[in-house]
């Protein structure tokens, strides 16, 4: 991490548990000696950083053949990983490529898919934000992973957390059902036309919904899921045989997370799973 000079502030833990783009617990994993006011300081390092990176994603998401400065693209990317945030790092990197090679089009391309994400987990860190120090980090000596085992109350109770799948071949969804089953409870769902009904009854921690389905596609599916207060923010991942950049467009602007093309490859499908829920 840079020396550059910047506030260090205290977060609510809990607060950045729930953020769905943040991946404290694999930070965590891979260095168990991390403290609190360690990580607090990566985090107050991004919110200085941010406002500048999330402006410059946005001139080349308007105007890519203007914007010729992505220094603040490129020193984020290495900061996001170790502050456990990898979702938009593919896409910083196929930027900083494109721009490379002259490509404003296809980097233009990139920065739309993430610039509304980036500025609202920008937004989502501050508001975890609580009191601020001059002088450096917080002082607490508590490993990071000690703090997230007391905190993570599904974990330690054994409760699984739930996928709802919708699918209306019951090949696919036996399928699903299978390579999760063991890590998550799978709930299968059919018919799409059930869904809002389904949603009365159970919470699910991320869908898996089908793209083309004779009753009602997944794009039709989106708006009732968001339709529920609880699931503003519940990932959505498209399984589609139609992985077109045009699809994945659209599923991302309609609000879905991610896409896997069938028929799926079992670890892809868990791997992906396990990201975003």
């Amino acid at each position: 991490m840079s020396s550059d000079n910047f506030i260090i502030y205290d977060f609510n833990l809990p607060a950045l548990l729930k953020l769905r783009d943040l991946n404290i617990r694999r930070v965590a994993e891979s260095d168990k000696q991390l403290t609190l006011g360690e990580y607090y300081k990566l985090l107050s390092q991004f919110l200085s950083l941010a406002p500048d990176t999330s402006d410059t994603i946005k001139k080349f998401s308007n105007d890519a053949s203007g914007a010729k400065d992505w220094k603040s693209i490129k020193n984020m990317i290495a900061l996001l990983q170790e502050i456990g945030c990898d979702k938009y790092i593919p896409d910083m990197n196929e930027i900083r490529s494109a721009c490379g090679k002259g490509d404003h089009r296809l980097a233009a391309f990139h920065a739309d898919k993430i610039d509304q994400g980036f500025s609202n987990f920008y937004s989502q860190v501050v508001s975890a934000k609580t009191t601020k120090e001059a002088g450096g980090s917080s002082d607490t000596n508590s490993t990071l992973l000690s703090c997230i085992e007391a905190l993570s109350s599904k974990t330690k109770t054994g409760q699984k957390l739930l996928v709802l799948t919708v699918d209306d071949s019951p090949a696919i969804l036996e399928a699903v059902a299978a390579v999760l089953g063991t890590e998550y409870k799978v709930f299968k769902l059919p018919k799409p036309t059930m869904l809002e009904n389904v949603l009365k009854q159970v919470h699910p921690d991320l869908f898996l919904l089908d793209y083309q389905m004779p009753e009602r596609n997944g794009f039709e599916l989106i708006p009732i899921i968001r339709g529920f207060e609880e699931h503003k923010e519940t990932p959505i991942i498209f399984l589609t045989s139609e992985g077109t950049v045009d699809n994945l467009t659209a599923a991302i602007r309609l609000g879905a997370c991610d896409f896997i093309v069938k028929p799926f490859n079992p670890d892809q499908l868990r791997e992906k799973v396990a990201k975003h829920i």
